[in-house]
This record gives structure tokens, C-alpha cells and sequence, in this order.
């Protein structure tokens, strides 16, 4: 267990609590789920990995920290610009080359860059007494992003911002178009079918990733050029979504009903699904 990194971490917890809480990445409930579903899928290697990393008052529950991410980016500011990507307005494509900066243009700081780094950072583990990283914090770091880059308006354009300035109506509530796909979409299908709940919700995941989507989840788990994580596809496939579902039919000011609602859950169940399936395969692929 990374000792060190308890009392920081805990002690970050308890000052993030008393500040307004944020909504970034899939919101709470979809990192949770995407953790969950992680969690579930884990080697014996790379469970007892996890359970070594994880601070003792996580209680092994790696979807209990999940968000952490999100908790910290005042803590560490540096971090804000990792939680996402700004690609070409209407370009609809994705390069790391091109889109893998911060607003500094400083290269690698992006969504992607940081699930690289944190990657080989966890790739350490058990090969010294002496850790030259904080792995607790790399593997809170790195199971959240792989969460956010599943998110397709985490990979969106610049110039709204993945669609933070475009203000939106759910329903009758006023919000913006990135906010719709972190959480109102997913708070809506609790309401509507799981009682207000996560943990069915997940379970219907769980029982799709083995039932209709079983045949996709091998070429879900692939890392081609034997790669440990590949952010660079997983960010392809959120820009292609963010174009063909996030964007497609709304304006500024649109209303979003019903309609947007039922084609558009479908994206994010799959999506949430995706991240957790990848997560537990890069986690398996680091600890063996």
C-alpha cells in the first residue's frame, strides 16, 4: 500500500467536501459505473494490485474514488486541462499529434497524454521499495481519465468548449450541451428505469457486456502495436460520437426532449460500458 499517499489523499477528500461539488467527466454516477464494471473484470493480479494501491478507508472500492479526479483540480490546478481534448471545429476527426496540448500549446497535456503517462507510471509498480511515482494517485488519475475520454464531448470542438457554451433546455431544465452528456442523461434513465438508482443501472450494463454486446467486447479490449492503454482510438471513437449524436440537431437555445433522449441513451450505455471494459483491460494488462 502506497502509506505515504493516504493521509494527502484523505485529507484532499475532506477539503473537496466542503466545497461546491463539481461535474466534470461523466458526473459522478458514470465514473462510479464505469469503476464498477472495472472492478468487476479484474485479474487476481491486478484486483490484489488495486486493493494494495487503494487508501484503507476506500475499502477495496475503486468507485468510491473514482471521481477523485474532479475533487483535486483545485488542489492541482495543473491538472484541469488533462480531463479532455479540443479538436478542429468540424473537422470531426481526432490526431495527437495536432489535438494533444494545452491552451498553452505545451504537447502531451490532454486527456489522452495523461492516460500515456499515468500508464507507465502504474507499469512501475512492484519493481521498487522505493516508488518513484505516486501510484494511488496514478491509478485514481487513470481510472478516472479513461472514464472522461469515453465521454464523446470530452473530445469536441474548440471553440465551444466540448459544449460548455452551448446553452441547452433539458427538458424544462436550463443547463449546456456538455453537461446533458456528463450526467443528465444518465440521471434521466435512473429516473425512468432504475429507480433513482446506480446499481441496476450497472447491472444492466454488466449483463449486456456479456449477453448482446459479448461478440464486441475482444475488439473492445485490443491495444494494437502491443500498447498497455490506447487512448488515441478511444478519443477517435468520442469525436466521431460527439459529431454523429452530441452535436447533431442542436442549436444554441435548443430544447432537448424525449426524442434526443431515446437515441441518444443507447451512446452512453455503450460508452459507459466501452470505458469499463477498457479500464479493467488496461489495469489486467499492467499488473499481469
Amino acid at each position: 500500500m502506497e502509506a505515504a499517499a493516504t493521509l494527502p489523499l484523505l485529507l484532499l477528500l475532506l477539503l473537496a467536501a466542503a466545497l461546491p461539488a463539481p461535474s466534470h467527466g461523466w458526473g459522478v454516477d458514470g465514473h462510479l459505473m464505469v469503476c464498477q464494471i472495472a472492478q468487476g473484470r479484474l485479474s487476481g493480479a491486478a484486483a490484489a494490485a488495486v486493493r494494495d494501491l487503494l487508501p484503507s478507508y476506500a475499502g477495496n472500492n475503486l468507485s468510491s474514488l473514482c471521481s477523485w479526479a474532479d475533487d483535486v483540480k483545485f488542489r492541482y490546478p495543473w491538472s484541469s486541462p488533462l480531463h479532455y481534448i479540443d479538436t478542429p471545429d468540424g473537422l470531426c476527426n481526432y490526431s495527437y499529434d495536432r489535438d494533444c496540448k494545452d491552451e498553452d500549446g505545451v504537447k502531451g497535456r490532454c486527456v489522452a497524454g495523461a492516460i500515456n503517462n499515468y500508464t507507465t507510471q502504474l507499469l512501475t509498480y512492484g519493481r521498487s521499495s522505493a516508488p518513484q511515482y505516486n501510484l494511488t494517485q496514478a491509478l485514481l488519475f487513470l481510472s478516472h481519465f479513461i472514464g472522461d475520454i469515453h465521454q464523446p464531448l470530452h473530445v469536441g470542438f474548440t471553440s465551444d468548449r466540448g459544449g460548455n457554451t452551448i446553452d441547452v433546455h433539458w427538458y424544462t431544465r436550463k443547463t449546456v450541451l456538455h453537461h446533458v452528456w456528463d450526467a443528465n442523461i444518465i440521471q434521466t434513465a435512473e429516473d425512468d428505469f432504475y429507480g433513482d438508482g446506480v446499481a441496476d443501472y450497472v447491472d444492466t450494463l454488466t449483463k449486456n457486456i456479456t449477453g448482446e454486446w459479448s461478440e464486441q467486447v475482444p475488439s473492445w479490449e485490443e491495444c494494437g502495436k502491443n500498447q498497455t492503454a490506447c487512448p488515441d482510438i478511444y478519443a477517435s471513437e468520442s469525436i466521431t460520437a460527439a459529431c454523429d449524436w452530441a452535436y447533431k440537431g442542436v442549436d444554441q437555445d435548443s430544447t432537448l426532449e424525449d426524442a434526443y433522449f431515446s437515441t441518444r441513451l443507447p451512446v452512453v450505455n455503450l460508452r459507459l460500458a466501452q470505458g469499463g471494459v477498457r479500464l479493467a483491460a488496461t489495469l489486467n494488462r499492467i499488473f499481469g
